[in-house]
């Protein structure tokens, strides 16, 4: 474990501390053909070699040193405009892949199977429930509630409410499963703060009980799973 959090640093410090915007730019601009490309490919791989200094790990620094520089490659030649944010997200998740694996292969671990047991299915079902599966529910459910000032100069980010319910009853979620029950009247406390001075402008009684019965039926709902799930477990 102690070989991926290591290797987990060296990603965190060669990628985001020791990586100027400079650099970013220049890569995105000349792509292959940027010596910031090669420096920074380079970097990683003497990074996990410092944080993992024994002579038998250079082949792994190396290797890891190159399979950074392909997914940047990749990620430059095929990422657009309108699709970088993907893109930052699969590059991410691909390095954060190349790790697990290198320390996995180096330490010759293997994957306990016996993690994906019941315990394990019931977590997953219910966070997976309480995201996006909800949200269409609570939408249907007050559909028939819809304001008509909601959709009149609306100057919210695009689906920033629907991230926003994923993550609170998330929040909910935890704060339930871990027995913090005092910091689910935190965050209902905190957003009441937050909604209410768009509440308060609006001045339409119709908008501001929309909000209550959707806020309500979103802790409502995460609550309910969350002491099902404890019930189960």
């Amino acid at each position: 474990m102690i070989i991926f959090i290591k290797l987990l640093l060296a990603h965190l410090l060669g990628d985001f501390l020791l990586q100027p915007t400079s650099w970013v730019l220049d890569k995105e601009n000349k792509k292959h053909k940027s010596i910031y490309l090669y420096i920074h490919t380079v970097l990683h791989g003497f990074l996990a070699w410092i944080l993992v200094p024994e002579i038998q790990f250079i082949c792994f620094a190396l290797l890891l040193a190159l399979s950074h520089g392909l997914i940047d490659f990749l990620k430059l030649h095929f990422q657009k405009v309108e699709t970088k944010r993907n893109w930052f997200i699969t590059d991410q998740v691909l390095h954060l892949l190349i790790i697990v694996i290198i320390a996995s292969v180096y330490k010759n671990l293997t994957l306990d199977l016996a993690i994906f047991n019941n315990h394990f299915w019931i977590m997953v079902t219910a966070i997976v429930f309480l995201t996006k599966p909800t949200s269409i529910l609570i939408k249907n459910i007050i559909s028939i509630w819809t304001p008509e000032s909601k959709s009149e100069n609306d100057n919210s980010l695009q689906n920033a409410g629907n991230y926003i319910g994923i993550l609170e009853r998330l929040f909910v979620f935890c704060f339930i499963i871990t027995s913090h029950f005092e910091a689910i009247g935190f965050l209902l406390a905190a957003k009441s703060i937050f909604r209410f001075g768009d509440l308060k402008e609006a001045k339409d009684r119709k908008l501001t009980e929309y909000v209550l019965i959707g806020t309500l039926l979103s802790f409502g709902i995460a609550l309910l799973v969350g002491l099902l799930v404890v019930h189960f477990l």
